[in-house]
């Protein structure tokens, strides 16, 4: 198993690589392109990706940690039950995106279009999300306990079968929301309406 830390990798090419059982820590990554890699079980820790290409990546139960991520593109990309707790994404493409299972607690979406994207089943606690664009996404079983969603645009969204105890209809764009019954009684709560 590769074990690398601190290092500089830069203009990288490793198109279609398989990453799997590599750890990375402290590892600065500068226009890698990483074009349909994948891996399973790999670590990156306290990494920095910068121009990275991540298009059509597939990635399984492995972890991205405490992790920056500025003008990446990850178009098409799939994560499923892997941790990128704490990662904070700038300016990167991100729709459409697949994200099956795993932890995402407190990860910085901030402003991130994430439309179109496809969310079933992660824990987004504690995430930023504040202005984030999620038009036409969906979101199943989705955690977002405590999470900071201000300004976001929830326009066409699927929120079904996801707790809402966190929403604050005043504060996000909700045009064609789709909700279940059970949640239509939340946000009317969180409204201060009265049934």
């Amino acid at each position: 198993m590769d074990d690398v830390e601190d290092a500089e990798l830069r203009g990288e090419d490793w198109y279609a690589e398989d990453l799997s059982g590599r750890t990375y820590r402290r590892c600065r990554f500068a226009d890698v392109d990483l074009t349909e890699c994948t891996s399973r079980g790999a670590v990156f820790q306290d990494c920095t990706f910068t121009d990275v290409r991540l298009n059509a990546s597939t990635h399984t139960g492995g972890a991205f940690t405490g992790c920056t991520f500025a003008g990446c593109t990850l178009f098409d990309a799939t994560f499923e039950d892997c941790s990128l707790v704490g990662s904070t994404f700038t300016s990167c493409t991100l729709s459409p995106l697949t994200v099956t299972g795993g932890d995402w607690s407190f990860v910085s979406l901030q402003r991130a279009d994430l439309s179109r994207s496809h969310w079933s089943g992660v824990r987004l606690r504690e995430a930023d999300l504040r202005g984030a664009r999620l038009t036409g996404a969906t979101l199943t079983a989705v955690d977002l306990s405590g999470a900071q969603t201000e300004k976001a645009e929830l326009s066409g969204t699927d929120l079904r079968g996801t707790e809402l105890s966190w929403l604050d209809p005043g504060a996000v764009t909700l045009k064609g929301t789709r909700i279940d019954p059970s949640q239509a009684l939340t946000v009317v709560a969180a409204l201060g309406l009265v049934t």
